[in-house]
Formats: structure tokens, sequence, C-alpha cells
């Protein structure tokens, strides 16, 4: 299992100069993804409905985009995090650094994406599209996989990184807040997309993602530094860790979880703009929806410590799944909802996904400790981006699926009205798709995940002796 390697790889002490661990960590960390948020649910939420009704591609060609760029980002979260697994530890740390350097075009990246020239050709427009998304993309992994990696530097304790993952998950929820509940006032003229509109929303954002990102270089610090590996060590490192990955079961099935999940977020997402703005003849509404998910999110979060204390991560995850994929079946079944009755609904269901979103960066934790029990290397950016490399694949199949869903279920966007089948088509994708979805999420969770609540304290008690051991 590469035991012999614990001691060359382990994480050194604590450095004394450093601060203790404490709220300015959490706030920094949660600026981190507060930063990325702001363009990465922007960009999830309205970029599709900016290509099919501001450039006029068809929604077919756009989740052929989505899916393409989702693929080639995932590509290039691999490449980057073992990029940064070879980098040395500087004055500033390992990551900051990269998330200081690269948010600037990453900024300006994603403010290109919304800017639109009016009396182009349509293959002008699809050019342009393809370009600076999958720019804004690529970017995006060198700014993502150095603050996602970056949480195992600041603290070593179990309970401080679930801390971390907690604080990660309000920053993303109140990007989200800010976004869909400012953004469809902005972006939205009169029920139609406005051009303008759009470029407005992606600069202001930007500004505030700017301002997040250094709060987050500025209030978080790295603790943590791994010993540089022998040459010896570095000769075997990558088989070891290709071996590693495709044993390590725990991450295997996170990364289906996980990926399901992440799919069917983007999907909502997509589809929720076409559903309130055609289904339900009400865009504006997604200003509520924004609101209410982040409450739901927000009610979550003070019960998730308290429940993995008693039951457990994988435990209080699989009965939100469940809870979620009931909900969403529920709402397919309703007659005749109306919007208000689907946003009340709707909020249950948001409860019961927001357990598994609050805690999954903590499994991310548990499946590196688990690469570093089975092969002796310490690499969380390696096995952060092959968790990253999941969520851009569910991010790519439901850009595609999403596009190509809409488009199928007859979706026109040159039609003043749609036909009677394809809202219903719409309502379907935004109901019964997420029940069935979330209910597989809560399979694999249940028979497949092994880590257990007593599986995993048993795992840290045997990292915790092997450590002892090659001191």
């Amino acid at each position: 299992m590469g035991i012999a390697n614990l001691k060359a790889t382990e994480p050194v002490a604590k450095n004394p100069e450093f601060r203790k661990f404490g709220m300015k960590d959490k706030l920094g960390y949660m600026f981190g993804d507060f930063g990325n948020d702001f363009f990465f649910i922007l960009v999830s939420s309205f970029l599709m409905v900016y290509y099919t009704d501001v450039y006029g591609l068809s929604a077919a060609f756009v989740g052929m985009l989505f899916l393409i760029a989702r693929l080639w980002d995932a590509v290039a979260d691999i490449t980057w995090g073992r990029f940064i697994d070879t980098r040395k530890s500087g004055k500033h740390g390992k990551f900051k650094p990269w998330i200081f350097r690269m948010s600037f075009p990453l900024v300006i990246s994603g403010v290109l994406m919304f800017v639109h020239i009016p009396g182009m050709s349509n293959g002008f427009y699809a050019a342009y599209a393809f370009v600076t998304y999958i720019i804004w993309g690529t970017l995006y992994s060198t700014v993502n996989i150095p603050y996602g990696s970056m949480a195992s530097v600041i603290t070593s304790d179990p309970v401080e990184r679930t801390t971390l993952s907690t604080f990660r998950t309000m920053g993303a929820m109140l990007a989200s807040l800010i976004i869909n509940a400012v953004g469809p006032l902005i972006v939205f003229v009169d029920n139609k997309a406005d051009a303008n509109g759009f470029l407005m929303a992606a600069i202001m954002f930007g500004i505030l993602s700017i301002a997040c990102y250094m709060a987050c270089v500025k209030l978080s610090t790295e603790r943590i530094v791994a010993p540089e590996r022998k040459a010896t060590d570095k000769k075997g490192g990558m088989g070891t860790t290709v071996k590693g990955l495709m044993k390590n079961k725990p991450l295997i099935s996170i990364l289906f979880a996980s990926l399901l999940f992440m799919m069917c977020m983007m999907l909502i997402g997509a589809v929720n703009v076409y559903l309130f703005k055609d289904y339900f003849g009400n865009a504006t509404a997604l200003s509520l929806v924004g609101i209410i998910q982040t409450v739901a999110t927000f009610v979550a979060i003070p019960l998730v410590k308290p429940l993995v204390s008693k039951f457990g991560k994988k435990e209080i995850a699989s009965v939100g799944m469940l809870f979620a994929a009931l909900i969403y079946g529920l709402l397919y079944f309703l007659p005749n909802i109306t919007t208000t009755q689907f946003i009340i609904v709707g909020a249950l269901g948001m409860f019961g996904m927001a357990f598994f979103n609050i805690v999954v960066w903590a499994f991310v934790t548990d499946v590196i400790d688990y690469h570093e029990y089975l092969t002796g290397l310490r690499e969380d950016g390696t096995v952060y981006s092959v968790y990253s490399f999941a969520r851009k694949v569910g991010q790519a199949l439901a850009g595609g699926i999403g596009g190509f869903a809409i488009a199928a279920v007859g979706y026109d966007a040159t039609r003043e009205a749609q036909t009677q089948g394809a809202l219903d088509g719409i309502y379907a994708l935004g109901t019964l798709v997420p029940a069935i979805t979330y209910l597989i999420v809560f399979l694999i969770l249940v028979f497949i995940y092994p880590l257990t609540k007593q599986r995993l304290n048993q795992l840290t008690s045997d990292l915790a002796e092997k450590r002892k051991g090659n001191n």
C-alpha cells in the first residue's frame, strides 16, 4: 500500500509563526466560493437563454457547445491539479498565489462572454460563443483547483475542515441569493432577455467576484506544508497515484454521486429559466426561487453539525437525497399547480438537497485521506482535481442534455408562445428528471459508498497510527 512513503509525504506540523485557525480562515474560504459562484451561477442559470434569445443560437447548438467545453474543462482540471502538486510552497503558500494571479483574467473572460455586437451573422455569434466560453471555463479551472485544494493546508483537523466545507457552501449560497434574486430583474426586460442587461450583470458581478477573491487571499492562511518527494518517489509517483485512484472505492462512488448531483443541479438551473419564463409566464419569479433556495440551505446549515456528529455524513446526505427525490416526484404528479404552489413545495426539495450539498466538500477530504491510506501519498491537488473532473463531466452532460432536451420537447425561441407539448416537456424536465436523478444518488450513497460513520472513524484512527509509526 506504499506505507513506507508516509513519512516522506506526511504534512509537517503547523508553523508556530502562523496564527491559530479561526474565523478569519472560515470567512476567507467562504469568500473564495462567493467569488467563484458570482460568475458560475450567472453562467449556469442564464447563459443558455442568453445564447438562444440574444445571439439567436439553437438550443441544440448550445447544448453541443456546453458538452464540448465542459469535457475540455474536465481535462484542464486534471492537468492543472497535477501541475499544482508539483509546485513548491512560497512565502504566501502553495495555492493562494494562483488564486491571486488567475482571478483577474478569469473575470475579464467572463465579462467578454456577455458582449453582444448587433447585426452580426449567426456564424459569428456561434464562433464568438464557442471561443469565449471555452476560454472562461479553462481559466475557471486555474482558480477553482487551487481554491478547492487549499482546504487541506489551511488546517489538518477533520472538524475544522468540515467547518470550512460549511462556510464554502455559505459562500456559494450567498452568491446564489444575490444572482438569482437580482439577476432576473437585470437581464430580463418585459419578460424578454436583454443584451445590455446581461452585460451590466456580468460587469457588476465581475467586480464583486474580484473583491471576494482578494478577500479569500487576504484572510486565509496556509499552515500545512508537504515536504518535497525524493527522486525515487517521483519516478513511480504517477503510477502509484493512478493505481490508488482506481482502488479508491469511496472516491469512485462519490464521483458518480457528485456527477449526477451536479448534472441535476445544472439542469434545474438551466431549465428553470424556461419553466418560469414560458410554462408559468413569470420570469421574475426566478428571483423568489433563488431567495427560497438560499433560505432552505441556511435553515439546514445549523442542523448539519449535530446530525453528522450523531449519525454521520453518509447517513444524513442519503436521507436528504431521498426526501428531495420524493418532493420532486410529487411536483411532477400534482395537477394544475400554480407558480406559488410550485415554489413552496419545491422549497422542501431544496431543503433535502441541501444536506448533500453542504457536506460534499467534507466527503472530498475523506476520500483524500483514503487515497493516502492506500498509497502513502498526500496528493490533495490531484485527488481534488479528479473530483472536480467528475463535476465538470456532470456540467458537460447537463449542458449538453439540457440543450438537446429543451430542443427535443419542441422549444422554439422564435415563437411568441410555446406549444402545449413543449411546455409539458419543460415541466417534466424540471420535476421528473430531478426526482429520478436524486433517487439514484440516494441508492449510490446507501449501497455503494462505503465510509459510514464507524468506518470513517476507523480510517482516521488507522492513518494516525501509520503516521505515528513512521515518525
